[in-house]
């Protein structure tokens, strides 16, 4: 695969290597400049692995000049992908995922494969976030320090104990919780696990969602939100809420959770609408999104911040900037959302 994608002019030659590393692939530019690739193949990653195999590339990578680490796999999830690339590995899996970076000489080879694993049994541990028990508990390992005992996570999250199981399984595969020596589960980088339950989980594709106009703009309709407390179960999503802890620009879009889209839109004259849009209402899925709401100082809910920045890596335009913003205050501000 690799052979096939290099340059005109440029070749490659694969020899075995001892015990410690897998082989070695030489590529070679047209003028006879070479690099060596140090490969680590295996037939399964998990997020987890990914820092022993760093370490253990990084000690072989010394030996030659210039060189690169290369992991190859049957099939390399997306998540593994990225943390691959951004341990700074070049990859290469069975499906055709490829990533290979090479400073002298200079190649860049980048190509897409599956997202899924076609080899994957059933019976096999579950590979996503996807499912209101994995909401449940990425929303309480998120907005609580921990650690966590098992029951204490159940209790807190309010899913059940099969379902914790296999969620916490699945956070240590990827290599986003410890167990420490008296078994507590710890979650240390609580945005590494925003950002993956963020491939699962979007406001609009995991909501049912209808689009309105408010016509007397959205100034208006902060302060018919505001006023309709208890006629509506609603929690403000997005840029709105996102401006209580760290404004980015005015908000264009009113997003928001409504238990009862048609109940919210009489309660504050909303138009249905196909153009000119400025209200998006999603009718949640996960009754999760609505815990630990809290009403800003106009008395509008707005929902948690861990709940409005995944809406936000997820949303159109500059939604995604918006939510690296209020990621950087949520880090600076632990203290004042985490419990």
């Amino acid at each position: 695969m690799l052979a096939d994608r290099l340059p005109k002019g440029w070749s490659s030659s694969l020899t075995p290597a001892d015990g410690s590393m897998d082989a070695l692939i030489e590529i070679r530019d047209e003028a006879g400049t070479s690099a060596t690739l140090i490969v680590e193949a295996k037939r399964i990653v998990e997020g987890r692995d990914i820092a022993s195999m760093k370490s253990q590339l990084d000690v072989h990578v010394q030996q030659f000049s210039p060189a690169q680490g290369l992991v190859v796999a049957r099939y390399l999830s997306p998540p593994v992908r990225a943390k691959l690339a951004e341990a700074g590995l070049s990859y290469i899996d069975a499906t055709g995922n490829m990533r290979v970076e090479i400073s002298r000489p200079g190649l860049f080879l980048s190509d897409r494969g599956a997202d899924n694993d076609p080899w994957r049994a059933p019976g096999r541990p579950r590979g996503t976030l996807k499912g209101e028990p994995a909401a449940k508990i990425v929303r309480a390992v998120a907005d609580f320090a921990g650690p966590w005992t098992i029951r204490e996570l159940v209790e807190v999250s309010r899913a059940s104990t099969g379902a914790t199981y296999r969620v916490v399984e699945f956070l240590e595969r990827e290599g986003m919780a410890t167990r420490d020596v008296d078994g507590r589960i710890n979650v240390a980088d609580w945005v590494q696990v925003l950002r993956r339950w963020s491939d699962d989980y979007g406001f609009v594709r995991s909501n049912r969602v209808t689009r309105w106009i408010a016509p007397r703009g959205l100034p208006a309709l902060i302060d018919q939100v505001a006023s309709s407390s208890g006629a509506v179960r609603y929690g403000m999503s997005g840029t709105i809420a996102a401006a209580e802890w760290a404004a980015y620009a005015p908000a264009r879009l009113a997003t928001i959770y409504a238990a009862d889209a048609s109940q919210a839109a009489r309660a504050w004259d909303l138009r249905p609408a196909d153009a000119g849009v400025n209200v998006i209402l999603a009718q949640p899925q996960y009754e999760v999104v609505f815990e630990r709401s809290s009403a800003n100082t106009n008395g509008v809910t707005v929902v948690a911040p861990s709940q409005v920045v995944v809406d936000l890596m997820t949303g159109p335009g500059r939604n995604p900037s918006e939510a690296e913003e209020l990621l950087e205050w949520m880090k600076r501000n632990e203290q004042s959302w985490r419990r």
